[in-house]
C-alpha cells in the first residue's frame, strides 16, 4: 500500500497521540513551514485513509458533505504504522 508523505505523517501523529480520538489540529503542523495550512489536503487525505480502512472518522454530516472533526486508527492502522517506523527512508540519490 502507497502512502503518501501526508498521509504517512497523520498515521504516525494518531499513533503518538496520547488519546485514542485525535482531533484535527496536530495535522496541520506538517505544513508549518508554509504559510498558510492547506486544510482542502488534510481533508482528501484523511477520507482516502477512512476510505482504505486504516482510520474512522467522527464528526458532522451535512446534506452535501462531511465535517471530519476527529479520527481514531484501527488495527489496520497501527499495524500499518508500526511497520512505517521500522523502514528506513531512502535518500534521492542518482543511478549511474
Amino acid at each position: 500500500m502507497t502512502l503518501s508523505a501526508l498521509q504517512k505523517y497523520i498515521l504516525k501523529e494518531c499513533y503518538q497521540y496520547l488519546k485514542p480520538r485525535v482531533p484535527r489540529q496536530p495535522f496541520t503542523k506538517f505544513y508549518a513551514r508554509t504559510t498558510h495550512p492547506n486544510a482542502d489536503s488534510i481533508t482528501v487525505s484523511l477520507e482516502r485513509l477512512i476510505d482504505r480502512g486504516l482510520l474512522i472518522g467522527f464528526g458532522r454530516r451535512t446534506p452535501k458533505k462531511w465535517f471530519i472533526e476527529e479520527v481514531k486508527l484501527t488495527p489496520l492502522g497501527r499495524k500499518t504504522t508500526r511497520s512505517l517506523y521500522g523502514k528506513q527512508q531512502q535518500l534521492p540519490l542518482l543511478k549511474i
